[in-house]
C-alpha cells in the first residue's frame, strides 16, 4: 500500500519545480580561458570570469 503524500503543495513548491524543470534562458559568452565563444545559464558580469563548460570541468 502507498503512503500519502504529505509534502506541502503551495505556491512556492510548484513555482520550484517550475524552475527546476523549465529552459533556462541562455546568455552567450566568451571563455575566458580557451576563447571559445559558449552559452552560460548566467549573464556575464564585465570583470568576472567565464569558462566553458570543457574548461570549468577541468578546473
Amino acid at each position: 500500500m502507498r503512503k500519502k503524500d504529505t509534502r506541502p503543495h503551495d505556491d512556492s513548491y510548484v513555482d520550484n519545480l517550475r524552475r527546476m524543470f523549465s529552459k533556462r534562458e541562455m546568455y552567450k559568452a566568451t571563455c575566458v580561458k580557451c576563447g571559445n565563444a559558449c552559452e552560460v545559464p548566467f549573464k556575464p558580469i564585465e570583470g568576472k570570469p567565464v569558462y566553458c563548460r570543457e574548461c570549468y570541468r577541468k578546473r
